[in-house]
């Protein structure tokens, strides 16, 4: 008889870490390993935002904080939505955990019962059906193809809606594709939203930043029928590269926020002093990095789609925001080439052109592969080059 529980049996490890963590093993045994699988940006946490740390650290500020975040963090949340979003939040409604990640775990512990049905659009961020499915909720992943920009349109929205439905997940900008909603789409999809009184809606807003091409973020909670129905999460991880400092943040309704708090203090308690206080620089503090970083994706972007536009078997759309790309290998499957799956084609990837990438099955959708390039330009260049080679090698 196992020990481990029948729960976590329901689940799989992160494929993401896993391609991280072979990555890791072969270069410590002398690979020359080009990592392209990680999602968490090159650039180092900004001066200010240390500074912030370090002065926490003097002053003492190294005790318990309140469970959900420290009354000068929750202001700051406060202050961030209102600033950027035009949305209005009492502190009350405003939770902090230790990275999206948890806020995400704790909302659906808290709030899904056995048999409620969560909307999930594919490609997907790995965790989220994961969570739901510990949570003892049901996935309902509605795949959403490449002629529609991997976007949920709202005549498929409405067909996953059941009277079990609990929430939908939207994540925009995309986490793996790049993929962002415009207002127009947003609005669009609220209609049908709006008619269903018992759906709840999880933003994720963590890339909000990351855009390109002039876009224009817009999120559901903007949508005044809906904010009393959405909670928005959001942290300082990808914007303000503070991937380890743990620190993620969500606004929406009263019960939900108190609900989170209550699985929050039975689990971690606080989210770290420190990286509480330096979060709240990071959010008060000056933005204009943000905007010069987002350039720097933007000319990697650009490379990277070009380069794999010009890779016979490949073709890559040109995404609004985050940092990845999500290419097609289809045409590199088969047959011919002797790969199945998109799995075997990042397997072989890795083993003969030494390229780590995550194959696109792991979100939800056969025969593509994630890219991550919040890695330097240089090693774009030759990661493409090698990505070349293979590909040709295959044809």
């Amino acid at each position: 008889m196992s020990i481990v529980s029948n729960s976590l049996k329901r689940i799989k490890p992160s494929p993401t870490m896993a391609v991280t963590s072979k990555a890791r093993e072969m270069r410590a045994a002398g690979k020359d390993i080009i990592g392209l699988g990680a999602g968490e940006p090159d650039f180092d946490t900004p001066d200010n935002i240390k500074e912030a740390a370090i002065e926490a650290i003097k002053k003492g500020d190294t005790k318990y904080t309140a469970v959900d975040g420290t009354p000068a963090l929750k202001k700051a949340v406060q202050n961030k939505f209102s600033r950027e979003n035009g949305l209005a939040y009492d502190l009350d409604q405003i939770t902090v955990g230790t990275g999206g990640k948890q806020v995400l775990y704790n909302t659906f512990m808290a709030t899904v019962n056995k048999g409620d049905e969560v909307i999930i659009p594919a490609p997907y961020w790995v965790s989220y059906p994961d969570i739901i499915l510990l949570a003892g909720g049901k996935p309902k992943i509605v795949k959403c193809e490449e002629k529609e920009h991997f976007k949920l349109t709202p005549k498929k929205l409405e067909k996953a809606i059941s009277k079990k439905t609990k929430w939908i997940i939207l994540n925009s900008p995309s986490n793996p594709t790049g993929s962002a909603y415009t207002k127009k789409e947003i609005e669009e999809l609220s209609k049908v939203l709006i008619k269903y009184k018992n759906v709840y809606i999880l933003s994720d807003d963590i890339y909000e930043h990351i855009t390109y091409d002039n876009f224009k973020f817009f999120t559901i909670a903007q949508i005044k029928s809906l904010k009393d129905r959405t909670l928005t999460m959001n942290g300082v991880s990808k914007s303000y590269s503070m991937t380890g400092w743990r620190i993620g943040y969500a606004a929406g309704p009263k019960e939900i926020i108190k609900a989170i708090a209550k699985i929050q203090s039975q689990s971690t308690s606080n989210p770290t002093s420190i990286s509480q206080a330096a979060a709240v620089e990071a959010l008060n503090g000056t933005q204009d990095f943000i905007q010069e970083r987002a350039n720097s994706f933007k000319k990697r972007r650009d490379f990277v789609v070009n380069n794999l536009n010009d890779i016979n078997g490949l073709s890559c759309l040109r995404p609004e925001g985050a940092f990845y790309v999500f290419p097609s290998c289809k045409k590199l499957l088969g047959k011919k080439t002797k790969l199945k799956t998109d799995k075997e084609f990042v397997e072989k990837l890795l083993e003969k052109a030494e390229v780590a990438v995550v194959q696109g099955s792991a979100f939800g959708l056969e025969g593509y592969f994630r890219i991550s390039y919040a890695t330097s330009m240089e090693n774009l260049k030759r990661a493409m080059e090698r990505i070349k080679s293979f590909c040709d090698s295959l044809t």
